[in-house]
């Protein structure tokens, strides 16, 4: 395994990009190893809330300098410390994914609601074919005979052959059908279907997945399951539009930290036009959120939301291109009255693209909710808690994690003068709660809970010719760009999840 069970911190000799301050000669950081979470020690039974046994102040300002000025680690957040007395570590390990887990998200979604077979679903009628020549054609008259931006190829020729989609679509209108026949069935894996090989119709199993429609009183929607990367499981649940101009456009769901987080950007959206869009308010949207997550069985709570914003067209978010707009919520569980911190991560990634692990992403369950109720939902890899193997574990003092942050976010970033101007980090937010943890190379689906430090924000960046790459304040992000073990100190990368 090339990276450590967690990640070993080299030492650094860039002497000559040192700018206002100097590195330490060595970091104050222990390596990490897969003994370190054997060793973890309880403390002593104290009274006293977490924040003053962590010795933690409400807020923390700081600003580092560093590599001539290209480095600037700028910190102006407020410290968010759970009203909790106690801290333990658990053991946690994914739960199994079975027909009663499917049933339990089918029912909690789509209670009463019939459901029908995906593929069978999704072919197109004569009316949805001839909807989309029009649509083709109507392009042509206007001159625009490359609508999706598909630009062209190494020789300068068109990627995209408008006339000859027309001709292959009228041609398909010859033989498509007038109406779908519907085949309704209990969303589970190894359903058959027929596939065409050749001349011939053959019939497969659909193993470790799962592709439906719903219809229901507010309409219709995709409803997927993937288990092929065990031992991660999600289920996605999309609302299907009638109201985009192309359906062939790109469309889909981003999240608001992205659109408001520049105001020069060509991408951003003001928070008021979003609020117009929304149709329904805060406590109706978490509301109905709630009860659908409720149903599920497994203990989640709410712990952040953010807006969602539909947008289509092949530039991505724009505002002149937005159709809708919700509250996405973020769920995870509470343990000791301390949540699962939430951030853009998914966990579960590689340490190497030749590595031969199986990941384990963190558990999830986001879902967004418009004025008719659910617009998308996306949740899976659940976890099954086990028990404390830790109690009340001894935490670092919140001094001795700073030193470690404010080390480590120059370390790590050293080599920005390479690449890019400057580079200014805007940290925003500090959090204390919970991750899970684990070793890809002993076990992919057994971890551990331990609690954790998050350093949330945003940054500005340069290129080297001057040009502004990036200009995000941090103040609404989710991206956590530090994870700090607050049991031992060790730096958690979040992408790998160990």
């Amino acid at each position: 395994m090339k990276r450590k069970l967690l990640t070993v911190l080299f030492c650094f000799s860039f002497t000559a990009l040192m700018g206002c301050e100097k590195t330490p000669e060595e970091t104050i950081v222990r390596e990490k190893g897969a003994q370190s979470t054997n060793q973890y020690e309880s403390g002593e039974v104290t009274n006293s809330p977490l924040h003053k046994r962590l010795k933690a102040p409400k807020h923390y300002e700081n600003e580092s300098v560093y590599a001539d000025g290209k480095l600037v680690i700028h910190t102006d957040a407020d410290i968010m410390i759970p009203n909790a007395d106690t801290v333990n570590t658990y053991a946690v390990s994914a739960k199994e994914v079975n027909q009663d887990m499917i049933d339990k998200v089918t029912k909690a979604f789509f209670e009463g609601d019939k459901i029908y077979h995906g593929y069978q679903y999704s072919i197109r009628t004569k009316d949805d074919i001839q909807q989309q020549i029009t649509t083709l054609k109507k392009y042509k008259s206007e001159g625009n005979l490359d609508p999706y931006e598909y630009g062209t190829d190494e020789n300068g020729e068109p990627q995209f052959d408008l006339d000859a989609t027309i001709a292959r679509y009228e041609e398909e209108l010859k033989t498509a059908p007038e109406e779908i026949e519907k085949q309704e069935v209990t969303p589970a894996f190894n359903l058959e279907y027929w596939s065409k090989k050749g001349d011939e119709q053959v019939k497969e199993k659909d193993v470790d997945h799962f592709m439906g429609v719903a219809e229901t009183k507010n309409g219709a929607f995709q409803y997927r399951i993937n288990y092929l990367l065990k031992p991660n499981v999600e289920f996605t649940i999309t609302k299907n539009r009638d109201d985009l101009p192309d359906k062939m456009e790109f469309s889909g769901w981003t999240e608001g930290q992205f659109v408001l987080a520049n105001p020069e950007s060509e991408n951003y959206i003001e928070e008021e036009y979003i609020k117009e869009k929304l149709g329904i308010s805060y406590e109706e949207a978490e509301k109905i959120a709630k009860e659908k997550v409720e149903k599920l069985g497994f203990d989640l709570s709410v712990v952040d939301w953010d807006y969602g914003v539909f947008c289509y067209g092949e530039q991505g978010v724009h505002k002149d291109k937005m159709l809708d707009a919700g509250y996405l919520f973020h769920f995870s569980r509470k343990l000791d009255d301390i949540p699962v911190t939430y951030t853009l991560s998914y966990g579960g990634a590689l340490d190497d693209m030749d590595s031969t692990l199986k990941p384990w992403g963190y558990e999830y369950c986001d879902i967004i909710i418009g004025d008719d109720g659910v617009q998308e939902a996306k949740l899976g890899n659940f976890y099954d808690v086990g028990g404390i193997t830790t109690e009340n574990v001894k935490l670092m003092d919140f001094e001795s994690i700073i030193k470690i942050y404010e080390q480590m976010m120059e370390v790590s970033n050293l080599d920005v003068a390479n690449y890019e101007a400057g580079r200014t980090y805007n940290i925003r937010k500090i959090v204390f709660g919970y991750t899970r943890i684990y070793d890809p190379a002993a076990d992919n689906d057994t971890g551990l809970l331990v609690p954790v430090w998050d350093f949330f924000g945003g940054f500005d960046s340069k290129s080297l010719d001057g040009e502004v790459v990036e200009r995000n304040s941090g103040e609404r992000s989710a991206q956590s760009f530090m994870t700090i073990n607050a049991i031992d100190g060790t730096i958690i990368d979040r992408e790998l999840g160990y």
